[in-house]
């Protein structure tokens, strides 16, 4: 029985994607599905996953939009389709696997665990203990705008853009039936679209024991403009 199916949206990804990491992982979590979907790349991602999808048929899929349409929509595209197939859990995770997808089973784990949570959501929090690789200057303009994100949505998250979450699927299907507004900031759509008293409740921010800031990430520090704007749009929709 499949209990989680997982989108990982992927754009370029032909190089640093591969498949060994994929294909382990596959190997030992048969109840795992995952939903690879190609954002209309320019190089070889599709055809790569359209072939792990026939190497490994039970665990993998593909899906491939025909033109770029932004993470944001790619990984809502995927969160449609995996409600489509069914499955009890749902969620996302970047393809650079930064959050080793070997903690996709602890998630799974913590929403069996606690039956009133409905989202649990990957926390990069530097600590004692863990192993979070990430440059200064990084960690710096991250906890920057964190804690300006935190304030609009009055919300005490640490985390809102971490690239791996995992949803009940009622939840999922209620927060992704609607286009975002923003290609970067969807996730702190995706807290936006819960009401904050039910938000405190229901979801569960995880510290992850390992991440690793990957090379080849598609934001870059020259963005920090384009971010505050799309955050005032995201504002001026949802005020």
């Amino acid at each position: 029985m499949c209990q989680a199916i997982i989108v990982v949206p992927c754009y370029n990804e032909r190089e640093r994607l591969g498949g060994k990491a994929l294909r382990g992982f596959s190997e030992k979590h048969p109840e795992i599905l995952l939903l690879l979907v190609d954002d209309g790349s320019s190089d070889e991602t599709g055809a790569l996953l359209e072939r792990l999808a026939v190497e490994l048929p039970r665990t993998v899929r593909s899906l491939l939009l025909p033109i770029n349409r932004g993470k944001a929509e790619a990984v809502r595209a995927g969160m449609l389709e995996a409600v489509r197939i069914g499955a009890p859990l749902l969620g996302y995770w970047d393809a650079d696997w930064a959050t080793p997808l070997e903690e996709i089973p602890n998630f799974i784990a913590l929403l069996q665990k606690e039956p009133g949570r409905e989202v649990v959501t990957g926390c990069r929090l530097q600590r004692l203990g863990a192993k979070i690789q990430r440059s200064t200057l990084r960690h710096l303009i991250g906890r920057v705008m964190a804690t300006i994100f935190s304030l609009y949505l009055k919300l005490p998250v640490y985390d809102t853009q971490c690239g791996a979450k995992l949803f009940r699927r009622e939840t999922a299907e209620r927060l992704f039936a609607e286009s975002f507004v923003s290609r970067w900031l969807f996730d702190v759509e995706l807290f936006r679209r819960m009401p904050r008293e039910r938000a405190c409740d229901a979801i569960y921010e995880y510290p992850l024991p390992v991440w690793r800031d990957v090379g080849g990430s598609k934001l870059k520090l020259r963005h920090a403009f384009r971010i505050f704007l799309e955050l005032w749009r995201v504002m001026r929709h949802y005020r």
